[in-house]
């Protein structure tokens, strides 16, 4: 089972891949794992990626379609993977297609978790973060036991900088245009599969492992 995991900041893709990766027994190959992976073994796309980052500039793609093509020729993905993260535009998709084509194997499915845009916004702003322990809250789905106040320690809650209203506004929306063109590329493909976000996190997996099925 060759698979792609897309959906919004907050969807709650990592939650289901972990379960995908249990189900199914195959990797979850994330772009960070990936990058990480190719750095610590010193590979040469490795050394090239992190001249890039530590200059805090964009990776090209020919380096991260390369590290993606030496991560799928291991050994763990002969069952298949989960990619995630990756790819992030049509000529990434394309360099995919090419990538899967060469080492014989081919997107099974793209699955997209889909979650409306208010909720994501409800999601993302309702974190509130312990600056002395760290411990992370949710308004709505994880209150403390007392407003603002942490469980741990008795410290004021804060919110994040990047978890106001505005800051996930603009990150949702170029989010959004993003992953539009690569919705449409591979609904084209008849890969797409499309799963409903809002709801309970095992009837989410549920609906991913009956349309695979």
């Amino acid at each position: 089972m060759h698979l792609i995991l897309m959906g919004l900041p907050g969807a709650g893709k990592g939650t289901q891949a972990e379960q995908i990766k249990e189900k199914y027994h195959i990797p979850h190959i994330s772009t960070g794992d990936m990058f990480r992976l190719a750095i610590k073994e010193q590979t040469e796309l490795g050394k090239q990626a992190k001249k890039y980052m530590d200059e805090g500039a964009l990776v090209p793609d020919e380096v991260t379609n390369g590290i993606v093509e030496e991560r799928l020729a291991m050994k763990d993905c002969d069952t298949g993977f989960l990619l995630d993260g990756f790819p992030r535009t049509i000529p990434q998709a394309e360099a995919l297609d090419e990538i899967t084509n060469k080492l014989s194997k081919k997107i099974d499915y793209v699955i997209h978790v889909d979650v409306p845009v208010e909720k994501l916004l409800e999601r993302l702003t309702g974190r509130r973060v312990c600056p002395t322990c760290g411990a992370t809250y949710h308004v709505v789905y994880n209150p403390p036991e007392q407003e603002g106040i942490c469980n741990k320690d008795g410290a004021a809650l804060i919110q994040r900088e990047d978890d106001t209203e505005e800051t996930v506004q603009k990150r949702l929306s170029v989010n959004i245009e993003q992953q539009k063109p690569l919705l449409d590329y591979y609904e084209s493909k008849g890969v797409l599969i499309t799963v409903d976000g809002d709801q309970d996190i095992d009837k989410v997996f549920a609906d991913i492992v009956e349309k695979l099925s």
